[in-house]
């Protein structure tokens, strides 16, 4: 295996041979300074806005004949302080740097946006394997299935019996979500896991208003448990459906490597942030909202919503994109079928996760220059910790991808065995550290923010998210 010292010379060297490569890189750490800078963007747009309303009360702003105004700066903050807008809002930047850069231009910049594959369009050639887009439609698409109310009423009731069995106050059901609704996501995949459980910590647990510290706990806790959570099969988590192919790993294998790992870290993981926040859960009593009353869901309608999940996790298992989207045509005509059953269709927040994972697949797929190398030149304990940090700043699935790529973790031996471990291992591990580190991430931020004022701090996020991410990573070092 090369040594270190020959890393910079072989950056340099691909840097000569296409220096927009050094551009684009740039441009995706721009995106991710971003990110992590949304929530003051947030904030000036409050600003604006509430100065835009004194403005209308005192006559000064123009409004409609029905009253209405708005800010259009306050507009552009608001733009700039959604996370999940932030990487497809840097895509068009990259476009417009295709477009003027020497031996580029249009047809190739348009060609590279379509595709995703890079290389395939530097070579003349098309694009190698399926599209790299077929994720991003998929999450836009089980979110949207998910959050359906047969679906949601479904999971309620099952992780209620679970709480009741534990006594059913607010530090059971916090505890149940947590805990089960990640390991769901083996089953019914890590977005749908991520929604179901997102939805339910929102009706259940934030409108209890918890301290701030609890809240950024639980959100950290929330999304490192679904990064690890989908590690009991090889259909589930991102960072393994890149690999479980190539590597030629079944369910039966990945759990061998993953399963009884990632159920023990976010055990220990749930009963320590419980025993730290005891006392404050303690005092948060659980309230059942007054609601209208509703016909009961028939066992065919929720039959037919899970039918289509999956029908969707198949789609994408065959990489079927355009029946995957007829499913979700489906779905819409059945919602509009069956109204007494239905709560409206949500498709603002899968909309906004899926433009920002179809962003990352542009811009992600730029950084393999200077990623492959570095794991390539790395032990199994410095490749976990490599992939563990590189994780949180690029989405999980791509750092095994690009890890896929490399020809001596291909091979058979302990040695290549042990490197796909430590590589696949801190990647799922790392999932929870940002909002960027997995791909359904966008879609639980997206649920919860509105619990968050002025939206999730990055820093505190990282902060709470650091030691259940220390917790996995020792958990699959040591139960293997």
């Amino acid at each position: 295996m090369p040594t270190t010292p020959d890393l910079w010379p072989q950056l340099a060297e691909s840097v000569r041979q296409d220096g927009f490569l050094l551009a684009a890189s740039v441009v995706f750490g721009l995106a991710i300074l971003h990110a992590f800078s949304a929530p003051l963007f947030a904030r000036v747009a409050h600003r604006l806005e509430e100065a835009h309303r004194a403005a209308v009360r005192e006559g000064r702003a123009p409004v409609n004949e029905r009253g209405e105004s708005s800010s259009l700066r306050a507009a552009v903050m608001h733009l700039l302080g959604e996370v999940e807008a932030v990487f497809g809002l840097w895509t068009f930047v990259l476009f417009g740097l295709l477009i003027a850069w020497p031996g580029k231009g249009w047809d190739f910049a348009c060609r590279y946006v379509e595709s995703g594959d890079y290389a395939a369009v530097l070579a003349g050639a098309p694009p190698a394997g399926p599209s790299k887009f077929i994720e991003p439609l998929f999450v836009f698409i089980i979110m949207t299935l998910a959050a359906a109310r047969p679906v949601m009423a479904l999971a309620a009731r099952l992780l209620g019996g679970a709480a009741w069995l534990l006594g059913d106050g607010t530090a059971a059901r916090w505890f149940v979500i947590l805990t089960l609704a990640p390991l769901f996501g083996s089953l019914i995949t890590e977005p749908a896991a991520m929604t179901i459980g997102a939805l339910l910590l929102s009706s259940q647990f934030y409108v209890l208003q918890p301290g701030e510290r609890l809240k950024y706990a639980t959100l950290a806790l929330l999304f490192v448990n679904i990064s690890v959570g989908g590690a009991l099969t090889n259909f589930a988590a991102p960072p393994i459906v890149m690999v479980a192919t190539k590597w030629s790993w079944s369910t039966a294998d990945v759990f061998a490597h993953y399963g009884w790992a990632a159920i023990a870290a976010i055990l220990v993981s749930n009963l320590t942030y419980l025993l730290v926040f005891r006392g404050e859960l303690a005092r948060l009593r659980p309230t059942e909202p007054a609601a209208p009353r509703r016909e009961a869901i028939p066992a065919w309608v929720t039959a037919v919503h899970l039918l289509l999940m999956v029908w969707t996790v198949a789609m994408l298992a065959g990489h079927r994109p355009i029946l995957m989207t007829g499913g979700l045509l489906v779905f819409l005509a059945f919602t509009l079928a069956t109204p007494q059953w239905q709560d409206p269709v949500r498709l603002r927040g899968p909309l906004l996760v899926g433009f920002f994972l179809a962003g990352l697949v542009v811009l992600g797929g730029l950084q393999g220059w200077w990623i492959s190398p570095v794991i390539m030149r790395l032990n199994e304990g410095a490749l976990m910790a490599a992939s563990t940090f590189l994780t949180s700043f690029n989405d999980n699935a791509a750092i095994t991808y690009l890890a896929a790529q490399v020809p001596a973790l291909a091979v058979h031996g302990p040695e290549a065995e042990a490197l796909r471990h430590a590589v696949v291992a801190g990647a799922l591990a790392g999932g929870g550290l940002t909002v960027i580190a997995n791909a359904p991430n966008p879609a639980g931020q997206s649920i919860l923010a509105p619990h968050f004022g002025s939206g999730v701090s990055p820093f505190r996020l990282l902060l709470w998210a650091l030691l259940p991410t220390v917790v996995a990573v020792a958990c699959f070092v040591f139960i293997r």
